[in-house]
Order: C-alpha cells, then structure tokens, then sequence
C-alpha cells in the first residue's frame, strides 16, 4: 500500500514573493492524488515546513505556515512538522512508516530541488520504494554560484534527474494513480 507523502503545500508557497515557479497545475494534480488516495483508503502523509527563521512565511503561527485549504489534511491524516529540508530528520516519520508496516512512498508537493529533494533521496537510502511525481511538483528560478539565472523548469528537470534511479523513480500523475490499482 503506497503512502501518498505531500510536501510543504502551505499558503506562503503562494505568495508573489515566492519568485518565479513551473508546474502551474502542480496544485491540481496534488489534489486530484490526494482526492485518489482518500477514496481508496489508502494513507496520506502532510509534511509541513515550520521555520526557525524569524520573519519567515513559514514561522509557526503565521498565515504562511498553514495549510494550502484544497489540501489541507484531515483528522485522520498524519501530519509532519520539520525544521529542515529533509521531512525525515528529527520528525518522527521513519518510525511512523514502520511501526505500520508501509514501505512505499509516492512523494509530490514543492520544492522540486529543496524538500522534495532531500527527502526522496533520504527516503531511498532507508530502504524505502520512492516514487517522486514530476508533475505533482514544482519549484522555483534559481542563480547559481557563478550568477547565472536557471529557468524554474530547468531547476526541476536537474533535481528529478538527480533522483532518478538511484534513490526513487520518477513517474508522472497518471503512473501514480494507477499504483492504486
């Protein structure tokens, strides 16, 4: 039984200070997951960013910090709260994943080459079958080392690229809800 494992779809994400993003129906297709998911029955995990920044969207307590409504969890759904990129370092969710017996993750959520990133490639090397959705993920411009600006998509594309094969597989909206089947 797959875990659907959403990453940081919290209000701030949508703010225009946010910069430049791809994947414009990232949103879409988490929830048409997350709608898949809940009518199976099948688990759902809501990782949520808390910051340790003063002055962050993110910062306990502040709008930002909350929960995108269309994807908000409900009661009975396991949510996460993290510090740091990686949704399995000091969150208590590796323990969580196991005393249940689940071993498969399909992880979507933001961002594409931030969170999503560290926690796929943590989750591969627990042992975990990790499934990261590209088109149920997204991210943002970046300037690199050298001042070069890469295209949010470009950014996407290298962090899914850095995943693949070794630490998850890379599938797409459709792939993912046919493990459902």
């Amino acid at each position: 039984m797959p875990v659907l494992l959403i990453i940081d779809m919290q209000v701030g994400m949508t703010w225009p200070q946010a910069d430049v993003r791809n994947n414009l129906d990232a949103e879409a297709r988490i929830a048409r997951l997350l709608d898949a998911w809940r009518r199976a029955g099948e688990p759902v995990v809501h990782v949520r960013h808390l910051s340790r920044t003063p002055g962050s969207p993110f910062w306990p307590g502040q709008p930002g910090a909350e929960f995108q409504p269309a994807l908000a969890p409900r009661d009975d759904e396991h949510v996460v709260d993290k510090h740091v990129t990686d949704a399995f370092t000091h969150s208590g969710l590796e323990r969580w994943l196991h005393a249940r017996g689940l071993r498969e993750l399909v992880v979507c959520g933001v961002s594409t080459n931030n969170s999503v990133e560290a926690t796929a490639r943590s989750a591969g090397n627990l042992g975990f079958c990790t499934r990261v959705v590209s088109d149920a993920c997204f991210t943002f411009d970046q300037t690199d080392l050298r001042g070069v600006r890469h295209a949010a998509e470009e950014v996407h594309q290298m962090a899914l690229a850095n995943l693949q094969g070794e630490y998850a597989s890379i599938v797409d909206t459709g792939a993912a809800l046919a493990l459902l089947s």
